[in-house]
């Protein structure tokens, strides 16, 4: 039976973990056409959350994420501090990631998707005309921070393997952010490097690369590098280091880059002439100098990348299902806890997911 009251994590509005608010009597959403109820089981954490409770993405903002994470930052547009520039609505329920079960189907859904184990596409295409237009789950919608979630049902995709759902939940944000950036740079077996290669999209383009044959050169905290060779890394440098004197100039076919921040520059430098670099990230800050003879001289090609292709979710599925890539998955934590949660991930002391696991509901 489907309560009439379910626990829920609460964003009341731009700021630090107090924005979080753990309700206890929010109403069980009902799914409307063309959208399916999902009892949540695990829901993972990640910089998309953090980001945007605290306004990071407003143009106003211009330090590391790290900068504001627990407390918020004192100077935020509200109007432009999501993704995607339009202002949020609070109270809104967060997580990008909901790994869970459908328990219930819209009208015109087919009713024998109820009971499938699910996971919920994180970036979601408009179908307006529009090219890349597209909503973030748990950001212009409700998401996974909370027992029970609706989602379209296009974008809730039936998967079939013996990962716990905790696994399963380390999939949708970061697995989907990082095959992105590899469908758009068109990595195949060529000479990759990856910054952020420890954090949970960084671990899992180290994965994603390895399975496309391509040799990884990760860079991560010098403490972790065991956990980044357990990927697949086939080289691992200090997150500090001089790349130009490690690597060489010209030394790379491709940068997949999570990290942006004042080394920046460097990225370029190691890039073969006619290389590619493909960005979904800046952590270390965003605003950086570019040089733009470096980018005409070298025949360097730039990617952004968010909007996704609709292979790409697809496309992971299937290698679940085929046993091709398997999460690192650093804890777990309850629902109720996830100011600890969100605070241990800031502390970046993890190599993978952090994952919440919602109060399950009996029958």
């Amino acid at each position: 039976m489907i309560p009439d009251t379910m626990h829920a994590v609460q964003l009341t509005g731009h700021g630090g973990i107090d924005a979080l608010v753990y309700r206890t009597d929010l109403p069980v959403p009902k799914p409307n056409a063309g959208e399916v109820l999902i009892r949540v089981t695990a829901a993972g954490i990640n910089n998309t959350d953090i980001n945007t409770r605290i306004g990071w993405y407003s143009k106003a903002v211009t330090t590391d994420t790290e900068a504001g994470g627990a407390d918020g930052f004192e100077t935020v547009n509200d109007n432009d501090a999501s993704w995607s520039g339009i202002p949020l609505s609070f109270p809104r329920i967060q997580g990008a990631d909901a790994c869970g079960v459908i328990e219930a189907v819209g009208d015109g859904v087919d009713p024998s998707r109820i009971g499938q184990r699910v996971l919920v596409q994180t970036i979601q295409p408009i179908r307006n005309g529009k090219p890349f237009t597209c909503i973030t789950f748990g950001s212009e919608c409700d998401g996974g921070f909370a027992q029970y979630t609706v989602a379209k049902s296009e974008f809730t995709h039936a998967v079939n393997c013996d990962w716990s759902d905790a696994e399963l939940a380390s999939l949708p944000c970061a697995y989907s952010t990082a095959e992105n950036m590899l469908h758009r740079a068109n990595v195949c077996a060529e000479r990759v490097l990856i910054t952020g290669a420890s954090g949970g999209v960084g671990s899992a383009a180290v994965q994603l690369c390895k399975r496309r044959g391509a040799t990884v050169i990760a860079m991560s905290s010098p403490n972790k590098a065991d956990d980044v060779y357990a990927l697949g890394a086939d080289q691992v440098l200090d997150r500090n280091a001089d790349i130009i004197t490690k690597l060489g100039r010209n030394s790379v076919d491709i940068v997949i880059d999570l990290v942006a921040g004042p080394k920046w520059p460097d990225l370029l430098e190691v890039l073969r002439r006619g290389g590619r670099y493909a960005t979904a990230g800046a952590i270390a800050g965003p605003i950086t100098e570019l040089d733009v003879r470096t980018l005409y001289l070298k025949d360097l090609s730039l990617f952004g990348s968010t909007f996704q292709a609709d292979e790409v979710f697809p496309n992971l599925v299937s290698y679940v299902e085929r046993g091709e890539i398997r999460p690192a998955l650093a804890a777990t934590y309850p629902l109720s806890d996830i100011a600890k949660a969100q605070q241990d991930f800031l502390e970046k002391k993890h190599t993978g997911k952090l994952v919440l696991i919602p109060p399950q509901v009996t029958s």
